[in-house]
């Protein structure tokens, strides 16, 4: 029974592959003298991907086609798979740059790794979806990123009419997935979504109202619902091996907080070998500086490092230590100790097994002390949390919390790609949490219990710091929303 039940799913996988290859044989002739409507729909596809790709990448691309889509991209390494003979020999004279492979993505002939795998407009045409993705996590690092994106069902029926009259591609009969069929298929492949939303309400170019209809209604409900396409980007999720030890600097921004300076050594004293201090002192009216000089010599136990900040500010108090900083993780545990630093060791757990990229504090989930937040702040932190929750993607509950952690190595792609924001921001908060949804990185929010100041008063300007918060919306809503 089983030798027969593999014989008939063999069987039924060959004969599908045989009639998409000779359909898609048969589209890429018609293609070199008509190109239909869809040559708009492809640009915009290229653009989307660019955003979140950056050049220089190792990049897979299976069911590449013609390689326009790949070569966009401006890959170190490019290698796109296709079924089709006719793609690939169009993909050859098109793109040398590139490396193009006769190949069905069920059976990848390949081996290594790609930062960047992409899946456009293919899930949809597959035989067995899961056994596909299964090929795509055998080829993935940890760091790799998936880039999905197909049909929505709303367009099932204007799709169809427009292959009957001949202004897009004809297809064969689709498998229509739901987003919850493709977030289900990835995890059983091994792998999750970090994102998901839809592209492209008009896939046809019309001067003016197309830029303005994908770029702008497309981001607000209820027009992102008539997206023509599903876009997902996706991670492996973590193998089950054995955590490797990690070395971790913590990083201490203080601007008067004489008193706290002692407390910190006090309550990190279970800190191990591995862990670095680096204390970054502010422009200080009191007598941090000297305090922090102090209790450095009486903890010999500790590793540590003292800067005096040149600049102003907690963001650049924030560049300032991590450009000193030796451990593999990076941390910011900011002088007031409103945040208890007992919490550090679960963000840290969360980074090396992988449940998070950049692990993000916050303090609104549990009951606030009396006069840790004023209700004011409460309420402004709440608007600017589903703010950039819609901007980011990504849910971010709480987005002034001082404590992030996240590897060295994600911080210095932050860091690298930072022209593209500018330095725009005083608290380093949003420069870190716009550059990982940049990268793709997986945020992930550890819930803590905020405590009252036991010295000094907040250094944050309510008024002041809430309009420049709200120009920060509206700054990141244009550079990470409406592209």
């Amino acid at each position: 029974m089983t030798k027969s039940g593999s014989t008939t799913y063999q069987s039924l996988a060959e004969e599908y592959q045989a009639t998409h290859r000779a359909h898609w044989d048969s589209v890429f002739l018609r293609a070199r003298s008509h190109k239909g409507l869809g040559r708009y729909y492809h640009q915009r596809l290229r653009d989307v991907f660019a955003f979140l790709v950056p050049p220089g990448r190792r990049i897979l691309e299976i069911g590449s086609g013609s390689g326009d889509l790949l070569a966009g991209l401006a890959p170190a390494l490019g290698v796109g798979i296709d079924f089709s003979c006719e793609a690939i020999k169009q993909a050859h004279i098109g793109h040398p740059e590139c490396h193009f492979i006769l190949a069905d993505g069920h059976t990848l002939p390949l081996k290594g790794d790609f930062d960047v795998i992409i899946l456009s407009d293919l899930l949809n045409d597959v035989f067995d979806v899961q056994s596909l993705l299964s090929e795509v996590r055998r080829l993935c690092h940890p760091g790799t990123r998936i880039l999905i994106n197909n049909y929505s069902r709303v367009w099932q029926l204007p799709l169809w009419l427009a292959e009957k009259t001949g202004a897009a591609k004809q297809n064969l009969l689709q498998n229509w997935l739901t987003p919850e069929d493709i977030r289900n298929i990835l995890h059983l492949a091994g792998m999750e979504v970090i994102r998901h939303w839809l592209e492209i309400i008009l896939p046809v170019d019309i001067p003016f109202l197309t830029a303005f209809s994908n770029k702008f209604l497309a981001r607000i409900w209820p027009f992102c619902l008539l997206g023509l396409t599903n876009c997902y980007l996706t991670r492996p999720l973590a193998d089950a091996t054995p955590i490797k030890q990690q070395s971790t600097s913590i990083l201490i921004p203080a601007r008067n907080e004489a008193g706290n300076i002692p407390e910190v050594f006090k309550r990190l004293a279970s800190a191990n070998q591995t862990t670095e201090l680096i204390f970054v002192e502010g422009h200080s009216t009191d007598d941090t500086w000297k305090v922090i000089q102090r209790e450095v010599k009486k903890h010999p136990e500790f590793r540590c490092k003292v800067i005096q900040q040149i600049g102003i500010g907690k963001a650049e108090a924030v560049r300032a230590g991590f450009e000193q900083a030796s451990g593999d993780i990076l941390m910011i545990l900011d002088g007031d100790l409103t945040v208890p630093p007992e919490y550090l060791e679960r963000f840290r757990q969360a980074l090396v097994k992988r449940e998070g990229e950049f692990i993000n504090g916050v303090r609104l989930v549990y009951p606030l002390p009396r006069e840790s937040m004023q209700f004011l702040n409460f309420l402004g932190n709440k608007f600017f949390s589903l703010a950039f929750t819609w901007l980011l993607g990504q849910p971010i509950k709480d987005t002034l919390c001082g404590t992030k952690v996240l590897f060295r190595k994600d911080y210095e792609r932050i860091a690298a790609n930072r022209s593209y924001f500018g330095d725009f921001d005083p608290f380093g908060d949003f420069d870190l949490l716009f550059g990982a949804a940049r990268l793709g990185l997986k945020i992930v929010d550890i819930p803590i219990r905020y405590q009252e100041r036991t010295y000094g008063s907040t250094n944050i300007s309510r008024y002041r710091h809430g309009a420049l918060l709200l120009r920060m919306v509206i700054f990141a809503a244009r550079r990470l929303k409406f592209i």
